[in-house]
Parts: structure tokens; C-alpha cells; sequence
């Protein structure tokens, strides 16, 4: 009877090891000590060698496969959404719907962010701009009326200009950083724990590296707020004063 029970635990042991729930058995590399530790575990027989299951192998391949052809199908979605929302932000003539158009870009900025396994961002970036900066934008759009006038109307002036070449000089200068400096940073990128990215991780670095940054964001946000309603003010002011007769 024992030896029937032991034998009934021996293949319930090894079909759990086949499935990888308990860990495998020693490799040669490993020592005679291990090997005997591990036939001594078994009743002194030797574990037969698992084999792998061509089918379970080549349906593991399948599924890693697809799943990157659908990580880059997303990806490449998610960039050129954000790319043509940007561009749509600056060609509107009417500023609502180049904020609705900043809350698109900000969105797919937010799948890119998850792509990265940059959930805490991801979800900030939906939740603080997406949501709650962009609500007040949209107040302050609403508040000082929408301009329908276009921009280019009288051809392109010295700062439209001018913002083409800061954007230009800008872009050029991030290549250079990126094809710099970059490339040694991402080669030792698997060193990053797995804390990297968290939620505690991130507010442990807002609360005390980085207490001033966020302290001055704050303040940022404050001012333009303040400055929205204050434009509005004046805006409204000299609307309702009646002409004289």
C-alpha cells in the first residue's frame, strides 16, 4: 500500500513539473549533490527527463508571436494618433476643438505609456490631463469665448515662424541626445527593478527628490487658472460697456 502511494506521488509530482508548478529537477551542470539530494527526495530511482511537447511548443511560439505583431500594431496606431492629434492642436481654427484634439493626443499618449509598463503614468496622464486639466481648459475656453478668426489669416507672422524653428531646433537637439547619450542607458535597462515604474515608487520620488518640481507644477496650474478667469473678466468688461451716444 505505501509503495502504490508513493508511486502515485512520484507521477503526481512529475506531471506537476511538466505543467511548471513545482520546480524542475536538477541539471547535470549542477553537481552530484543535487542529483542525489534530488533521487533521495524520489525514493533513491531517477526522475525520467521531461520531454518537451512539440505541440504545447509550438503553441507557445504562436502566442508570443501574435503578441508581438499586435504590441507593434498598437504601438504603431498609438504614435500616429498622437502625432496627427498634435498636428491637429495647432491647425484648428476654433480653440475647443484643438482641445478636443489635445485630449486625443494625450490618450494616445497614454497607451504609449502603457507599451512602456509605465502604468502609474499611463493612468495619470489619463486622469490628471485627460481628465482634469483638460475639463479646465475647456472652462476657460468656455468662460473667454472661442476665437473663430484663423491664425494664418494675414499670412504666417515672425512668431509663427519663429515657433517652426524653436519646434525644428528642438527635434534636432532630442535626436542628437537620444543617438548620444541614450543608447548606453538602454542596454543596461534589465538592471531597473521591478518597484520601477509603481505607484510607490513614483510618490515616494514626488515626496522627497522631487518635492520642488511638484510644488512648482502646482503653482503653474494655480496661475493659469487665475489668469483664465481674469481674461475673461476683461473680455466680458468690455463687451457689456454701451458705446456712447
Amino acid at each position: 500500500m505505501r509503495a502504490r502511494l508513493s508511486v502515485r506521488r512520484d507521477h503526481a509530482r512529475q506531471r506537476l513539473r511538466y505543467f511548471g508548478v513545482l520546480a524542475r529537477r536538477p541539471d547535470l551542470h549542477e553537481g552530484h549533490a543535487a542529483r542525489r539530494a534530488d533521487q533521495a527526495s524520489s525514493g533513491g530511482r531517477p526522475r525520467p527527463l521531461r520531454h518537451a511537447d512539440p505541440v504545447l511548443q509550438g503553441a507557445r511560439v504562436i502566442v508570443a508571436t501574435v503578441g508581438n505583431v499586435l504590441v507593434w500594431a498598437v504601438w504603431i496606431v498609438a504614435a500616429f494618433a498622437c502625432l496627427g492629434s498634435g498636428v491637429a492642436v495647432v491647425s484648428f481654427s476654433n480653440p475647443f476643438y484643438s482641445a478636443l484634439a489635445l485630449i486625443g493626443n494625450l490618450g494616445s499618449l497614454a497607451v504609449l505609456y502603457l507599451l512602456l509598463s509605465s502604468e502609474f503614468v499611463a493612468a495619470a496622464q489619463v486622469l490628471v490631463y485627460a481628465g482634469a486639466v483638460m475639463v479646465m481648459f475647456l472652462f476657460v475656453i468656455a468662460y473667454i469665448g472661442p476665437r473663430t478668426e484663423s491664425p494664418w489669416a494675414g499670412g504666417p507672422s515672425w512668431q509663427a515662424v519663429g515657433a517652426v524653428l524653436a519646434a525644428s531646433a528642438l527635434l534636432v537637439e532630442i535626436i542628437v541626445v537620444i543617438g548620444l547619450k541614450a543608447g548606453g542607458r538602454l542596454a543596461h535597462s534589465h538592471h531597473i527593478g521591478g518597484s520601477f515604474g509603481s505607484p510607490s515608487y513614483v510618490g515616494r520620488l514626488f515626496l522627497s527628490d522631487h518635492l520642488l518640481a511638484f510644488e512648482i507644477t502646482s503653482i503653474v496650474l494655480l496661475v493659469a487658472a487665475i489668469g483664465g478667469v481674469i481674461l475673461g473678466a476683461h473680455s466680458r468688461r468690455a463687451t457689456d460697456e454701451v458705446p456712447p451716444l
